[in-house]
């Protein structure tokens, strides 16, 4: 299965969930690779992956994701372990942020993505890819290759705010690109039972999505916030903080509700 986790606004959760969602599959047994389709490269970072600005390869021999969109270069060829087992790496680098011009000249550029991942030889029961904080065709890429997408929505003012654009991107890109793709949930995140916004925007996010909002909530958490500072995911910066929990609950929820 290929999740994008897509929201056009930047500071919602996105990169934490795409690593911490991939790190609690891995740790269960499934074997996960995550994209970082993002030039600010914070999921790459944030598993203590440093890809320099180089576009051929980094001091260590990395190549990116740029190689894959730009160069041709085969997903067989870029992808790293990480260090936690059953997880793996195809990283970026700031080379990413030219990207979106030098595909404009691209021969079915919608497609460059899901292409790589057809042709990818390493046997995977997840895929997931984090996007930037636009809706342009980085994430265009990854709507056309993904089956499901996942919104994470902070439990903020405004939360709901340029959602209906994000639904119909998704919707236009399932009418004429890809007719598969589907809407996997709305997560909850940053939520602060202190603080009344939060149960008030919880309570209008589910009432518009529906059973589209997963059951899990991602609370605000420093622990989640610190955590990539040290290139860990949570379960190894602290295995017992709320937001831990919080995705080693939300992990479980995607695997209950698409059976593996």
């Amino acid at each position: 299965m290929i999740i994008s986790i897509l929201n056009q606004k930047g500071g919602v959760g996105k990169t934490t969930t795409a690593i911490n969602l991939g790190a609690y599959l891995a740790k269960k047994g499934k074997k996960v690779i995550l994209i970082d389709l993002d030039p600010q490269s914070n999921l790459t970072s944030g598993l203590g992956v440093r890809v320099l600005s180089d576009q051929s390869s980094d001091e260590n021999g990395y190549l990116s994701i740029y190689n894959v969109l730009i160069d041709g270069n085969s997903l067989n060829e870029v992808f790293i372990s990480t260090s936690i087992p059953n997880l793996y790496l195809v990283p970026s680098n700031i080379s990413l942020a030219g990207a979106e011009i030098e595909l404009v000249n691209k021969l079915s550029r919608e497609q460059i993505l899901k292409n790589a991942i057809s042709k990818f030889k390493e046997p995977y029961d997840f895929i997931i890819i984090d996007n930037p904080p636009s809706l342009g065709i980085l994430t265009i890429n990854s709507l056309v290759a993904s089956d499901k997408v996942i919104v994470p929505l902070q439990c903020e003012y405004y939360a709901l705010e340029g959602v209906s654009q994000l639904i119909h991107t998704i919707d236009m890109v399932k009418d004429s690109l890809n007719p598969e793709l589907e809407l996997m949930g709305v997560l909850l995140t940053m939520y602060d039972s202190r603080v009344k916004i939060s149960e008030s925007v919880a309570n209008e996010v589910r009432e518009y999505f529906k059973d589209k909002t997963f059951k899990s909530v991602i609370p605000r958490n420093v622990k989640l916030s610190e955590a990539p500072s040290f290139g860990k995911v949570i379960f190894e910066y602290d295995s017992q903080s709320s937001g831990s929990d919080a995705y080693d609950k939300f992990s479980d929820e995607i695997l209950k509700q698409y059976g593996r």
